[in-house]
């Protein structure tokens, strides 16, 4: 694909993404027709979805790509979780050709349930630290240095009495009780007293109940009662990270993340509990309360969230903090790879979201398999149409019918607002122990942070 041609569509796009709702339909045409063109000389991609968003079926349409049905012959398929289970089913799944892609690994779940994720990375660092690994170093409260990043977390009915155990060290703790197989804030609640879930501990002593249905299991996490304010409002970051590959794994960070405010000023209290205004990001939910702002939809820009660090914290200190916060998410990623079904058909755009303490310390919360491609505001729609764009340009190189034999890396100049993350090829090409060795010597707490490239946004010393 010329140059030329990637920078013209490059421009346009930025153009997109940098103008204000009157112009977004006239330049978004603009770059439409580009892409159009550019994708019909290519050859026509056959593609199918089950999830009706026009941010998706505009991008297939001005490819030139042309529709059909789920019965026919297909080269892409942009599925929900529900369809990619049938689709690898032992039972009713069949077998995809080499010119057929879709945008889920198999087993996604391994990551994106929250359950089997705090499992995964529970068993990676026990994994680091029967391998003498210097990441799994400790210290003396029993704390790992470098790969504490998700709250205390327990499984119940499974973990009761576990969970109790700990909780009764910090009897004035607050927990948060999540299903591990929804999404949007559904059915969370917040705990403080052991006898507000009393029913776990009766369930776990019925085998019936020992199942993994999405509808029964649940996690329950220490809470993280000190986040990181602004305007008094907790608030979590939604970051886009694509997958193509996971051995080796090649992950992408997609540079136009935004933070969620919640609509009601944070507090302690224990009498606002039940207050999911208070203390759930969700758009979803934060949609319904009084305050609800339709105009910014509560959203603020990664972009801006950093200048305001930047300007209150200063400019080492919030570099170190996105510094930890890709590191968080490659971690994440390389304790589900060994047992992710690395199918060679499969693409991954993950949400993962992220909350800031007062202290800067960043933890994972969840990572969402089908983040939402919803529009609540024009800003919105602007972002997630360039996502999905940008994420087919890698996806499907050229915007020819696609080959799953390719080696899944692409040039530079057809990244867009996607920067290479974490390349394990690259990396081991470095010396496969510099991360071990690099992360190591420095303390998570420490003042000098990490050396970092200005010339590049994400440029960590532990890659």
């Amino acid at each position: 694909m010329p140059q030329s041609l990637w920078e013209e569509v490059t421009r346009k796009r930025s153009d997109i993404r940098e103008g204000h709702e009157a112009r977004v339909s006239e330049t978004e045409e603009k770059l439409d027709v580009t892409v159009g063109s550019m994708w019909i000389m290519a050859g026509k991609v056959k593609w199918v979805t089950d999830i009706e968003k026009s941010v998706l079926i505009n991008n297939f349409e001005k490819r030139g790509w042309v529709q059909v049905a789920e019965n026919e012959d297909w080269n892409f398929y942009w599925m929900s979780v529900q369809t990619i289970r049938n689709v690898f089913s032992v039972e009713t799944g069949y077998r995809l050709s080499d010119d057929q892609i879709v945008n889920h690994f198999p087993n996604h779940y391994e990551l994106t349930r929250k359950d089997l994720m705090v499992k995964n990375i529970k068993r990676y660092r026990k994994e680091l630290e029967k391998e003498g690994s210097p990441l799994a170093e400790k210290d003396e409260n029993g704390k790992y240095l470098y790969l504490d990043f998700v709250p205390v977390t327990y499984m119940l009915p499974a973990d009761y009495n576990l969970f109790v155990e700990e909780f009764r060290k910090n009897p004035s703790s607050t927990w948060i009780m999540k299903p591990c197989g929804k999404a949007q804030g559904k059915g969370i609640f917040l705990i403080n007293k052991l006898s507000q879930i009393k029913k776990w501990s009766r369930d776990s002593k019925t085998s019936s109940f020992v199942s993994q249905s999405t509808k029964e299991a649940y996690v329950i996490s220490l809470y993280i009662n000190n986040p990181l304010l602004i305007g008094g409002k907790k608030f979590d970051l939604r970051l886009y990270v694509l997958v193509s590959t996971y051995r080796p794994l090649r992950c992408y960070m997609y540079k136009l993340g935004f933070c969620r405010f919640c609509t009601v000023k944070y507090t302690r209290s224990t009498s606002e509990l039940d207050n999911m205004f208070v203390h759930l990001t969700n758009v979803a939910i934060q949609k319904h309360g009084e305050d609800y702002n339709h105009i910014h939809g509560g959203k603020w820009t990664v972009s801006n969230l950093r200048l305001y660090l930047e300007s209150t914290r200063g400019k080492e200190v919030t570099n170190k903090l996105f510094d930890e916060i890709h590191w968080i998410i490659v971690q994440s990623l390389k304790a589900v790879a060994p047992v992710m079904n690395n199918d060679k058909h499969c693409f991954e755009c993950y949400g993962y979201d992220i909350i800031i303490d007062d202290k800067l310390k960043p933890w994972l919360i969840e990572v969402n398999a089908s983040p939402s491609l919803s529009s609540s505001t024009a800003s919105d729609r602007v972002l997630k149409y360039g996502l999905v764009s940008d994420t087919l340009n890698i996806a499907v190189p050229g915007g020819m019918v696609p080959d799953c034999r390719w080696n899944k890396s692409p040039p530079k100049e057809v990244l867009g607002n996607y920067e290479i993350l974490y390349d394990e090829e690259l990396a081991q090409g470095d010396g496969a122990d510099r991360e071990l060795r690099t992360r190591s010597s420095q303390s998570l707490g420490s003042k000098g942070g990490r050396s970092r490239d200005p010339g590049r946004t994400i440029s960590t010393s532990w890659k």
